[in-house]
């Protein structure tokens, strides 16, 4: 071949390969080839660089065991995950009245006791027998009352400060009876499903003070508080010997303590009577004020005819502002209302007790 046309293939050759269109070809393969070049020179050293650090701490403790070898830990997690929710704590649950509920009057009950303090019948029927004896002759005494759709709620009444003729140690005229007798009234009105109502007759001592002496009864869910004015004696009175009587700020104090005792307590309502059979045992009645959580009865007493008692019951009545109850004497009434006649009295009676 001649020098001058080797030379035109020369030439020829380099300007097909220059072209952009080749020269951008190759630049992509040789690019393609140096990554897998390095890819793999990568993979090959990554068990030695992850060795090396391993392998120089184990030398380094083998030769200076004061520097042993720091291998990192896995984390440990210190608290439950930021998705997770604590759980609130439990809710304790109200307690409720026998039967269920939180209102004395709800669920149509009608209320029938029995009336007097322990170990005694010479001051009600509730204490002439064994406490077992007394609920099942409570219960037969109060279902003729019952209406249709209604819930007869048995209640112990039981007198738990008696006033009294003489001073006796502290020179106020009443006395309690004793705690475990109380316990006892409580475990049976518990069992059968009754409310205890705690009767104080508080001679010269003021009620809310009598009152707060049986604050540990009071806590139960179950246990009432009922005043009895005609107990209530001024300085110089003594018991029996008049008729007593008590101001409404008196009364509106004791039932301010209750009341916030239910409300601290997380009870549910609770029954406050107050005794009345003369205008004059509670001569400001209209400034008795209605509490929350308590609910209020007026409850008529006094024994005599049939005539009598009625007229005494709608001269001292108070509907709007009380609930009513009413009373009947074993052996004190002449011609005693029946049941069917008690439900036919009005205002209408929410409350009856046996004496």
């Amino acid at each position: 071949m001649s020098p001058d046309l080797r030379s035109r293939l020369r030439s020829r050759t380099w300007s097909s390969w220059a072209s952009p269109l080749s020269l951008t070809l190759v630049g992509i393969v040789v690019f393609l080839l140096l990554a897998g070049i390095v890819g793999q020179l990568g993979d090959d050293a990554s068990p030695a660089s992850a060795a090396a650090p391993t392998e120089s701490l184990e030398a380094r403790s083998s030769v200076d065991p004061s520097h042993p070898a720091e291998v990192p830990q896995p984390a440990v997690p210190t608290g439950p995950p930021s998705y997770v929710v604590p759980a609130a704590p439990a809710i304790a649950p109200k307690p409720q009245l026998p039967g269920g509920g939180y209102r004395i009057f709800g669920d149509h009950r009608f209320l029938v006791a029995y009336y007097g303090t322990a170990q005694t019948g010479a001051m009600g029927v509730l204490g002439a027998t064994d406490p077992e004896t007394m609920q099942r002759r409570l219960v037969r005494a109060a279902r003729p009352f019952r209406e249709p759709g209604e819930h007869i709620q048995p209640v112990y009444e039981l007198i738990v400060t008696v006033a009294d003729r003489s001073p006796g140690p502290d020179r106020d005229y009443s006395h309690d009876i004793p705690r475990s007798l109380v316990e006892q009234y409580l475990q049976v009105a518990h069992r059968n499903g009754a409310l205890l109502l705690l009767d104080i007759q508080t001679g010269r001592s003021p009620f809310p003070v009598v009152a707060k002496r049986w604050t540990w009864a009071l806590r139960k869910p179950w246990v009432g508080l009922a005043l009895d004015p005609e107990w209530r004696m001024g300085p110089h009175q003594v018991p029996a010997s008049v008729v007593g009587s008590v101001r409404a700020a008196e009364v509106n104090r004791t039932s301010l303590w209750l009341s916030r005792l239910v409300r601290r307590e997380g009870l549910p309502e609770k029954l406050f009577v107050l005794h009345q059979f003369r205008l004059t045992m509670l001569p400001d009645i209209a400034r008795i004020v209605h509490r929350p959580g308590l609910a209020m009865v007026q409850h008529a007493d006094g024994f005599g005819t049939r005539d009598q008692k009625l007229a005494t019951y709608h001269a001292i009545t108070r509907p709007r502002q009380f609930r009513q109850g009413f009373k009947l004497f074993y052996h004190w009434d002449v011609h005693r209302f029946t049941p069917a006649q008690v439900r036919r009295i009005r205002p209408a009676v929410s409350f009856v007790s046996y004496q």
